[in-house]
C-alpha cells in the first residue's frame, strides 16, 4: 500500500471520527435541553432582574455551575459570578453570558411571558422583562458548562465561566474588570460570547471577522438660557430655542466633520424643558448616545458635541458663565468589540466544518448596537475575543420580528440554546490544547 493510500485512509478515519464525535455532541445537548435546560430557560424568562441587580438570576446561575464540579465565587463586580475548572497545562478560555433584563413589561403573548416586577436602583417599582434574550445567553452557559465537564478526556487547560451583570447599562463587564476579573482568576488567552438575535434565523450561527458591536457612550448635557415671560423674549435667552439648535447643529458633526465612509451616530433620545406656555426657563436638560466602530471617531465624536453646544450658546447670546455643561457618563460608556480576525476564521471553519454550512447565515450590521464584551477583549489586554451570534426567529417570521428591547420581543429558545450550545463548545474545544 503506497502513502498516498494510508493518508486517504486516515484522513477518512478522522473525517467519520470527527463526524460521530459532532452527532454525539449534538445528541448530548438536545437531551440535556429536555432534562434541564428547557426548565431553566423558562426559569430566567419568567424570572428577569434589573441590571446591577441580578441576585437571584446570579444565585441559580452559580449554583447550577457549581453542581457541575466548577469552582465558582460570587458576587465579582456586584452580582457577577466566576466559574473556573482546571484541567491540565492548556490555554484559558474564558466564556461569557450577560445576565440582566430589561425595565419592559412584556407583551410577547407567550404562555411564560413575565410578570415580574423589580424596584430599581432609583427607588422605582419597574416591569421587568428579557427583551433582550439574556436568558438564552445564561441557560446555555450552563448547557456548554455541562458539556465541557463531561469532555474533560478532550481538552487540556483552563476554562472560566463568566455570568456578568448590567450589560445593559454596558457598566457590568468593567465593573468586574475593576474587581479584579484578570487578577484573582486566571487571565483568558481567549474569550468567547454570543448574542441571541431576533433578525436571525433560528438556531444558525453567524461570526463576525472584525467589528461586532460600536463604541457607545451617554452624555448628558444641560443647557443654560435667562428665564422671562414668554410675550418678551428680548428680555431674557431662551434656552429651549438654545437646545433646539444644539440638536440640528450636533447631526454636522456626522456629516461634516468625520470621514464619509466612517460610521457615526449621534442621536438625542430625550429633551426636557420648560413649565408652561407662556414662560422662557432658565434650563433644557438633554441625553444623547454616541456611537461609532474606531476609537479616533469616537474622541471626534465626543469633542465636536463640546465644540457644537458650546459655539451655538455662543452665538445665540448665551453669557460665559452659562455656557452649557455637557457630562460624559462615567458609567455608560464602553469601546467597540471587534473580533480578533484570525481566531474568528479558525472557529469559523471549525463550527463549519462540525456543524455543517447549513448552520452558518450572514446577518449585516444595520445599525449600531454596543456590547460591553469589548473591556474583556482590549488589545493592550492580549486577549483575543470571538462575539458571535446566533439567529432566534423562525424563517417564515423575520420579515415581522419584534425588534430586541420591544415589548413584544420573542426568540424561539430550543434552537437558540441547542446551537449557542454546540458552537460554543465547539469553539471552546478548538481553542483548548487536545489532552
Amino acid at each position: 500500500m503506497n502513502k498516498i493510500s494510508i493518508a486517504l485512509i486516515i484522513a477518512l478515519a478522522l473525517l467519520f471520527q470527527s463526524a460521530q464525535a459532532a452527532e454525539y455532541l449534538r445528541e448530548s445537548i438536545a437531551s440535556d435541553y429536555d432534562e434541564n435546560l428547557e426548565e431553566m430557560y423558562l426559569h430566567f424568562h419568567r424570572n428577569p432582574e434589573l441590571s446591577n441587580l441580578e441576585s437571584e438570576t446570579a444565585k441559580r446561575l452559580a449554583s447550577e455551575i457549581r453542581a457541575l464540579g466548577y469552582e465558582v465565587t460570587e458576587g465579582v463586580g456586584g452580582t457577577g459570578i466566576v466559574a473556573v475548572l482546571k484541567n491540565g497545562p492548556g490555554p484559558t478560555v474564558m466564556i461569557r453570558a450577560d445576565m440582566d433584563g430589561l425595565p419592559v413589561k412584556e407583551q410577547s403573548g407567550l404562555e411564560y411571558a413575565s410578570t415580574a416586577t423589580q424596584v430599581d436602583e432609583a427607588g422605582i417599582e419597574q416591569p421587568t422583562m428579557h427583551a433582550c434574550g439574556h436568558d438564552v445567553h445564561i441557560t446555555a452557559l450552563v448547557g456548554t458548562a455541562r458539556q465541557m465537564a463531561q469532555r474533560s478526556e478532550d481538552w487540556s487547560g483552563t476554562l472560566v465561566l463568566i455570568g456578568q451583570p448590567a450589560e445593559e447599562r454596558i457598566s457590568g463587564a468593567r465593573a468586574m474588570m475593576q474587581d479584579g476579573l484578570y487578577e484573582r482568576f486566571p487571565k483568558p488567552d481567549y474569550a468567547l460570547a454570543f448574542h441571541v438575535s431576533a433578525d436571525g434565523p433560528s438556531g444558525k450561527v453567524t461570526i463576525p471577522l472584525d467589528v461586532v458591536a460600536s463604541s457607545s457612550d451617554s452624555v448628558d448635557m444641560i443647557v443654560h438660557g435667562v428665564g422671562a415671560h414668554g410675550a418678551a423674549p428680548h428680555r431674557g435667552i431662551d434656552p429651549v430655542l438654545v437646545a433646539s439648535q444644539i440638536v440640528v447643529s450636533l447631526q454636522s458633526i456626522v456629516s461634516r466633520s468625520i470621514a464619509p465612509l466612517s460610521a457615526g451616530v449621534i442621536t438625542v433620545g430625550a429633551i426636557h424643558g420648560g413649565t408652561k406656555h407662556n414662560i422662557i426657563g432658565n434650563r433644557v436638560e438633554m441625553q444623547l448616545t454616541v456611537r461609532s466602530d474606531d476609537p479616533a471617531v469616537r474622541l471626534q465624536l465626543l469633542d465636536g458635541i463640546d465644540r457644537v453646544a458650546r459655539g451655538v450658546a455662543i452665538s445665540l447670546g448665551v453669557p460665559e458663565d452659562r455656557m452649557p455643561e455637557v457630562i460624559r457618563s462615567p458609567v455608560e460608556t464602553t469601546p467597540p468589540t471587534v473580533n480578533d480576525p484570525e481566531t474568528a476564521s479558525r472557529l469559523l471553519s471549525a463550527v463549519s466544518e462540525q456543524m455543517g454550512e447549513e448552520f452558518l447565515y450572514e446577518e449585516p450590521r444595520e445599525g449600531m448596537g454596543a456590547e460591553d464584551f469589548a473591556y474583556f477583549v482590549q488589545p493592550e489586554l492580549g486577549v483575543k475575543g470571538v462575539y458571535f451570534v446566533v439567529g432566534g426567529t423562525p424563517e417564515s417570521e423575520l420579515d415581522s420580528a419584534p425588534s430586541h428591547h420591544s415589548p413584544f420581543f420573542k426568540v424561539e429558545p430550543e434552537p437558540s440554546i441547542k446551537s449557542g450550545v454546540e458552537a460554543t463548545v465547539i469553539s471552546a474545544l478548538t481553542l483548548m490544547g487536545d489532552r
